[in-house]
């Protein structure tokens, strides 16, 4: 496969130079590998830079871009666009903070574009091929892999044999079956970032995680955008809390949010797009520039040759046990190929559990994760552990603490206090079951729970743990001494006062 990366300036050419090095030749393989990855996204990354760092001989195969989704067209691009359109909206609200804009808001896209790409660039060095391959001691194969024998990969003509093999090939984005969407023409996460003009009408179909984010960055460099989400909620996952508070920022954008609505076709009508759109038995046309389609994932299974080693398929891709491991025992899995929570720190923690469990025996469990995740809007949406409805559905009676930004002095100071931090305890206790965070910085305030919940500390300690102040971390400690004046019942305080009495 011959990856196209557009433009082809300096920035991508470089980025090729390492993640697909045009000439780039295999090396002959070794008789026989401890480990053979397929897939060099960061579940592949990781577990090749880790199983040979440990002295395993490895080989890493990869068909088209080093380093995945994640770095060619996910997380790298996607946070620097949106580091420019959180700029972009500080500018415009620039005046609510005393300070004046003479010229107002002008994005200059193609430059925010040209930075991205440079970013990407500059990041791509960790995931290279030299590096793996002359500095990580890794067999770099550029080329489709695909299982020929109970212990053999072939990759274009040379045969890889393996005392272990993992399947990390990732997923790619999912087209819903739209009548005229094909014709019309799309872009997905996979293509968005090859954009150098401005979309003027953009139409984002999906209200996940790359929905929102590219839906907000978007209208935030100019572009008029709807967004289109079959449910009543976007980021359906989400407490509802969250999700309405992000809903509230979208409208003050400017985005024309649709819910529980339906794109049934799209029409090609005097060289313009006409998405159909369809709620409550009602039609409506939208006339757009460009569709964005951002309706999820799916696993890349297809053309491995599982058939050959036996390894069997779920609806999340390959079927693995709760150590990783395949219907074939000598195969392991981690990543979007296999596993229901798709993120880039999931991918490599589960990498790192497959090489214990694959080279040394080890019993890793991937249900043993503690894995948080967020939502990278303005602001963010951060969770980890359960929600309420999952301690509903699982019988677990909960407390639930929250601590609204209103009151947190930074929050209030910087202009960000709509938000807040949310806590779910076990009932009678203070085990920490799960927590949201809506707020600027989220996605660095959630790591603090995600700790705690880890190590087993209980919110009761974290309202002894001293913040600086003032942050808006300080919002976690508060919640912590939420839950302490539960323990001040009526009968203890009595108590109290009767000995302050005594003792004076």
């Amino acid at each position: 496969m011959s990856p196209e990366l557009h433009p082809l300036d300096e920035h991508n050419e470089a980025l090729l130079a390492n993640v697909h090095p045009p000439g780039w030749k295999n090396p002959e393989p070794a008789a026989r590998y401890n480990l053979v990855v397929l897939g060099a996204g960061t579940a592949g990354l990781v577990t090749a830079a880790g199983a040979a760092g440990l002295g395993a001989r490895v080989a890493l195969v990869e068909q088209s871009l080093m380093g995945g989704d994640c770095l060619n067209v996910g997380c790298v691009p996607s946070k620097s666009l949106l580091r420019s359109a959180h700029v972009a909206g500080e500018v415009r609200d620039a005046a609510s903070y005393g300070v004046r804009v003479p010229s107002g808001t002008r994005v200059d896209f193609a430059a925010v574009m040209e930075r991205m790409r440079a970013v990407r660039r500059r990041i791509s060095t960790n995931d290279s091929a030299h590096r793996f391959s002359d500095e990580l001691g890794v067999d770099v194969f550029l080329g489709r892999g695909r299982f020929t024998g109970a212990d053999e990969i072939d990759v274009e003509g040379a045969t890889l044999r393996f005392k272990k093999a993992v399947i990390a090939t990732g997923g790619r984005a999912v087209v819903p079956p739209i009548e005229g969407l094909r014709e019309a023409g799309f872009l997905t996460n996979e293509t968005v970032f090859n954009l150098t003009e401005l979309p003027r009408r953009l139409l984002v179909l999906g209200g996940g995680p790359i929905g929102c984010e590219l839906s907000q960055a978007f209208r935030r460099f100019g572009s008029e955008v709807t967004m289109v989400e079959m449910g009543p909620q976007f980021l359906s996952r989400e407490d509802p809390d969250a999700a309405r508070i992000l809903y509230d920022a979208f409208v003050t954008d400017g985005i024309d949010v649709r819910l529980d609505t339906q794109l049934v076709r799209v029409e090609l009508r005097d060289g313009e797009r006409l998405c159909i759109l369809e709620r409550g038995g009602e039609s409506e046309s939208v006339p757009v520039d460009t569709i964005v389609v951002g309706a999820g994932r799916a696993p890349n299974v297809e053309d491995l040759g599982l058939e050959n080693v036996g390894v069997e398929t779920s609806r999340f891709g390959i079927q693995v046990d709760d150590h990783l491991r395949t219907t074939n025992r000598r195969i392991f899995a981690a990543g979007d190929v296999c596993m229901e929570t798709r993120f880039t720190h999931a991918a490599d923690f589960a990498a790192r559990a497959v090489i214990q469990n694959a080279l040394f025996f080890g019993r890793k469990k991937l249900s043993a994760l503690t894995i948080p995740w967020c939502t990278y809007t303005h602001p963010e949406i951060a969770h980890v552990g359960m929600y309420e409805r999952d301690a509903a559905t699982r019988g677990i009676e909960i407390d639930t603490f929250t601590r609204e930004l209103r009151d947190v002095d930074r929050a209030i100071a910087e202009g960000d206090d709509v938000g807040f931090v949310k806590i779910h305890v076990k009932k009678g206790g203070d085990q920490i079951l799960g927590a949201t965070i809506v707020a600027r910085h989220a996605g660095e305030m959630i790591s603090e729970v995600s700790v705690a919940m880890a190590g087993g500390v209980g919110l009761s300690k974290l309202s002894a743990v001293i913040h600086p102040y003032p942050t808006q971390a300080e919002a976690i400690r508060q919640v912590g001494d939420a839950y302490n004046r539960t323990r001040l019942t009526p009968r203890v305080k009595r108590l109290f006062a009767l000995f302050l009495r005594w003792s004076r």
